[in-house]
């Protein structure tokens, strides 16, 4: 689930990182990204109380509160994540097996995965929305000419 959220919000952050003016109401994210309005609002509640996007009600819309420069998929993902739970989970139950002891096998799991999503969040931190942006508008620009 937490994934979804990242890319929808990614998304929304890309919307308002190439609209003219860079304002867009959550009826036009929605249509963008093939939801709800309300998923939306929701998803720009998050981002706006991680300062990535500022949120004037009504008519006004949203807009970017950084430059999209200053803005990481890191943070991002910062911002849609919930906090205390582990991208990748690990089972609980843990049991003496005919095989051998499975008691360890969780917390060698928790190891593995925790360096996975540390290595992940590495690399989102190092791509910022104008870098996808560029790549976004690039290739519009290209078949312009």
């Amino acid at each position: 689930m937490v994934a979804t959220r990242f890319a929808v919000a990614v998304h929304i952050l890309l919307l308002l990182a190439t609209a003219p003016g860079g304002q867009l109401t959550s009826g036009r994210l929605a249509e963008s990204v093939g939801t709800n309005p309300v998923v939306i609002r929701r998803l720009a509640g998050q981002l706006a109380r991680a300062g990535l996007i500022r949120i004037r009600r009504g008519p006004g819309g949203a807009e970017l509160a950084k430059a999209p420069e200053d803005i990481t998929l890191g943070q991002i993902w910062q911002a849609m994540r919930r906090k205390g739970l582990p991208l990748l989970p690990v089972h609980r139950g843990t049991t003496r097996t005919e095989t051998g002891p499975a008691g360890p096998i969780p917390a060698l799991l928790r190891q593995a995965f925790d360096s996975a999503e540390a290595a992940m969040e590495a690399d989102l931190a190092q791509v910022t929305l104008a870098n996808l942006r560029e790549q976004l508008v690039a290739p519009a620009e290209a078949q312009a000419t």
